[in-house]
C-alpha cells in the first residue's frame, strides 16, 4: 500500500506538500498540485482519514443505532417500517453536509444500545442518534458532552433533546376533516392505551369534536389491538359489534393504524356491510402499500417519519456545530391528512338514519 512518502517521491516534492493537496489545507502552485495528483493517481493512494481525524479533532462521523435492518425482511409489516423511513431522512441530510453516516443495528436486543453507543464513541464520532421502532419512552447512560445525542421517535427523563411524531395533532387533523365532510358519529378504534401515542391521539379526537359543538361519547370509543394481541382479529371484530349495535352507529370509523382499517374493511364486508357507502373508514399512518391499494383508496393521516429523521440530522449536527442550544422538551412534527376515497361526504340527513 503506498504512502504519502511515496507519492512526494515520486511527484519530486516534499511529503508536506502532498498533504496539502490531500488537506486542502494552504496554497499549492497549479504546477505542484498537478504533479501531485498524477503521483496519487498512478500510486492508487489512499489518504488516511485516521490520520486526518487525530489533526483536525474531527471524523466527519455520524452514529445511529436502530433495529430497521434486522427488520428488513419485515417490511410487508407495516410495524417494521418507521424507523426506517427515519433513516433514511437522517442519510439524506448527513449526505447533503458530506458526512459520513456510520449504523448499528440492535438485531432487535434493546438491551444492547448502551454498548453500542459506548463502541461508536470509541470510534470518535462526533454525534449520535437513537431511533426507535414507536413512540415510546426510553433510558440510557447519559453521552459525554462532547458527543451529542438525539432520539428519534422517542424520549428520556432526562430530556435529552427528542424529535416525536405529533399524534395528537395528527388525529385532530383527521378528524376535523372527517367532520367538515358532514360527520358527526365518529368512531375510534384505538392501539393498546399503554402505548404512549394513544392518549395523544384520544386527546386529538376529542379537542376536534370539542371545536366543532360535538360532545365526546366513550361508546364511539374502542380498543381495537393490544400490543403482542394473539386475538387481534377477534378483538377486532367484537368492538365492530359493538359499534354496530348501539341504536345510532358510527358513519366513520377512525383505526389505530392502517394494518387495522386493512382487517376492518374485510369484517364489514363480511356483514354485507358496503366501504364507504355505508360505513367509511379512516386509518393512521399512510401506509401507502395498504392506503393505495385497498378497494376503495384509505383516507389516513401521515406519520412524518422521514422528516423527523431529518429534523433529527439536522438538529443533531446544528449542536455539534454549537449553533444552536439543544431543546429542553421534544420536538413534534405533524404530518399530513391523505384524502382519498374510503370517506363518503354524507347528506344532512343521513346523520339521523339507523345506518348513521
Amino acid at each position: 500500500m503506498s504512502t504519502i512518502y511515496d507519492v512526494a517521491k515520486l511527484a519530486g516534492v516534499s511529503p508536506k506538500t502532498v498533504s496539502r493537496v490531500v488537506n486542502g489545507d494552504a496554497p499549492v502552485g497549479r504546477k505542484t498540485r498537478d504533479k501531485v495528483e498524477a503521483a496519487i493517481r498512478e500510486l492508487k493512494y489512499v489518504p488516511s482519514s485516521a490520520a486526518r481525524m487525530m489533526r483536525s479533532n474531527r471524523s466527519g462521523l455520524i452514529g445511529v443505532v436502530t433495529g430497521a435492518i434486522s427488520r428488513t425482511a419485515e417490511l410487508v409489516d407495516p410495524k417494521g417500517l418507521p424507523d426506517l423511513f427515519i433513516l433514511q431522512g437522517i442519510q439524506q441530510i448527513v449526505a447533503e453536509r458530506d458526512l459520513t453516516l456510520m449504523i448499528a443495528d440492535t438485531a432487535g436486543q434493546v438491551e444492547k444500545v448502551p454498548s453500542l453507543l459506548r463502541t461508536f464513541q470509541q470510534h470518535r464520532v462526533e454525534g449520535l442518534i437513537y431511533v426507535a421502532d414507536y413512540h415510546k419512552k426510553v433510558a440510557f447512560e447519559p453521552t459525554p458532552p462532547n458527543c451529542p445525542l438525539v432520539l428519534a421517535n422517542c424520549y428520556d427523563a432526562e430530556a435529552t433533546p427528542a424529535i416525536l411524531p405529533d399524534d395528537e395533532a395528527c388525529q385532530r387533523s383527521l378528524v376535523e376533516r372527517l367532520i367538515a365532510h358532514g360527520h358527526r358519529r365518529i368512531g375510534f378504534l384505538t392501539l393498546d392505551p399503554a402505548m404512549d401515542a394513544v392518549p395523544l391521539r384520544v386527546a386529538g379526537y376529542r379537542a376536534a369534536l370539542e371545536a366543532a359543538g360535538i360532545g365526546y361519547q366513550p361508546e364511539l370509543v374502542e380498543i381495537g389491538y393490544h400490543n403482542g394481541d394473539a386475538f387481534a382479529h377477534q378483538r377486532l371484530s367484537e368492538a365492530l359489534d359493538r359499534f354496530l349495535a348501539l341504536p345510532r352507529r358510527p358513519t366513520v370509523i377512525c383505526c389505530g393504524n392502517d394494518e387495522m382499517a386493512m382487517r376492518l374493511y374485510g369484517l364489514l364486508r363480511t356483514r354485507g356491510i358496503l366501504v364507504p357507502e355505508e360505513i367509511s373508514v379512516a386509518g393512521f399512518d399512510n401506509y401507502r402499500a395498504i392506503a393505495e391499494t385497498l378497494y376503495p383508496p384509505l383516507s389516513t393521516v401521515e406519520l412524518p417519519y422521514a422528516e423527523m429523521g431529518r429534523r433529527a440530522a439536522k438538529l443533531l449536527l446544528s449542536m455539534i456545530s454549537e449553533k444552536v442550544s439543544p431543546p429542553h422538551e421534544p420536538v413534534r412534527v405533524e404530518g399530513g391528512v391523505f384524502w382519498r376515497s374510503s370517506v363518503i361526504d354524507l347528506e344532512p340527513d343521513r346523520q339521523t338514519s339507523k345506518g348513521g
